[in-house]
């Protein structure tokens, strides 16, 4: 395909923004067509005539086909119907992460991108991190020896995780989804991912809401930081964590999120901590997703991994990863990876370039999600669903994965898995 590789964009959030942002870095390779856009900014960054912008995807699909495919960046509960009706329809589709909230839901969208012959990305961006790729490669090339056990770490961060899962739009299950799924399905995918083939045969899981509850709210504190008496005391003050933020000449996330209709300033961003909630008491909201978790997994082989996600942590989604083999140990500290041979007792340090382009650097996931897009892209252009580094099948496995570690922790119990690739 020597044309730019046609797309449309559903959902104008923050994934949809930064998707849309490889045509303007490749207007060679990629070219919006059409988006659902309630920002200017996306509209205006492409040149999108009026004519196509709409406000609901369905418009579009009442039209014969006339994009090559779709980004579907749309809130985690909205993720099914638009997924199996482009497929259906012939669109190649680029997915967000999680692919629905509802196993059945996830079966229903692979099931028609393999029937409708479409490709399927789903948004695992860490699977395109250029230093994830290269732990995979060194399993591969023997490095560790067989895999014994998997140890995974993803420390979200003590406002990251205020902003996103207790004020925001991943607070609260019945609105969005789990925690585990929302957020740690990208790390459930790359332990699956890593432990090869093998299935996973039983997996238990533990966690809780902690701390950001009503019962630890100090005495004295109001509903609203804005107003209240002791927020200088508090480490998850909205004050601090917004209206500091932007007086020190910082307008990106998370502060941009809080104010998507206007530029966040001193003015807006006090007017969202006001009336919008962003400004609430981190112990009067709403949210009802876990906090801390850990999932304890078996593969096919007696392999084991663990899992621990948790939310009071200085540094944000930087995850920390050792994998114990049979001839060595791999560690990755989320800047370089480092492998200790038993038989030399020598250790290697290992880098990746990235050859990324820098409009994508300060996304929150490094250099990954220039990757993933720049790969759905050439998948596309090329007709090579091997460029994909997280396709249908096996994602569905880790999707699948994840439901039965909330079962566990849910039910209380060790849950055995069924051969999903079987049944």
């Amino acid at each position: 395909m020597t044309s730019p590789v046609r797309v449309i964009v559903t959902g104008a959030g923050c994934r949809g923004e930064i998707y849309s942002n490889y045509a303007s870095v490749h207007p060679e390779r990629m070219k919006v067509r059409r988006a659902e856009v309630r920002r200017t900014k996306l509209q205006k960054q492409h040149n999108i005539p009026d004519e196509n912008i709409f406000e609901d995807w369905h418009s579009v699909l009442e039209r014969d086909k006339f994009a090559d495919a779709v980004l579907i960046c749309t809130p985690d509960r909205l993720h099914k119907e638009p997924a199996v009706a482009f497929a259906k329809k012939g669109y190649h589709v680029l997915l967000e992460k999680p692919m629905a909230v509802s196993t059945f839901d996830c079966t229903a969208i692979v099931e028609a991108c393999i029937q409708s012959g479409v490709m399927l990305s789903v948004g695992h961006v860490l699977r395109y991190d250029p230093l994830v790729q290269k732990i995979k490669e060194l399993i591969d090339a023997g490095a560790v020896g067989d895999v014994i056990h998997i140890q995974h770490l993803e420390p979200v961060g003590y406002y990251h995780f205020a902003h996103s899962f207790v004020r925001g739009n991943w607070r609260n299950e019945a609105e969005s989804s789990f925690a585990l799924l929302a957020k740690s399905c990208h790390d459930i995918d790359l332990i699956h991912h890593w432990a090869g083939a093998r299935r996973c045969v039983k997996v238990s899981s533990f966690g809780s809401v902690s701390h950001f509850q009503k019962k630890h709210k100090p005495t004295g504190a109001s509903d609203r930081c804005l107003d209240c008496p002791i927020e200088k005391e508090c480490p998850y003050s909205a004050c601090k964590i917004y209206l500091d933020t932007v007086k020190q000449g910082h307008t990106g996330w998370p502060v941009n999120y809080i104010c998507p209709s206007s530029f966040p300033d001193i003015e807006s961003v006090t007017e969202a901590l006001r009336t919008g909630p962003y400004g609430r008491c981190v112990y009067e909201c709403d949210n009802d997703v876990c906090s801390n978790q850990v999932v304890n997994m078996e593969f096919e082989g007696g392999v084991t991994a663990a899992f621990s996600m948790v939310a009071f942590s200085e540094e944000i989604c930087i995850r920390k990863t050792t994998i114990y083999g049979s001839k060595g140990e791999l560690s990755y500290d989320g800047h370089e990876i480092r492998v200790f041979d038993f038989l030399t007792q020598r250790s290697t340090k290992h880098m990746a370039d990235s050859k990324a382009h820098w409009a994508f650097g300060m996304t929150g996931h490094g250099d990954a999600d220039y990757h993933l897009i720049h790969a759905f892209i050439s998948a596309v252009a090329n007709n090579d669903p091997s460029l994909i580094r997280s396709g249908p099948e096996e994602t569905l496995l880790s999707h699948l994965l994840v439901f039965e570690a909330e079962r566990s922790r849910l039910e209380g119990r060790v849950v055995y898995c069924e051969d999903k690739k079987h049944s």
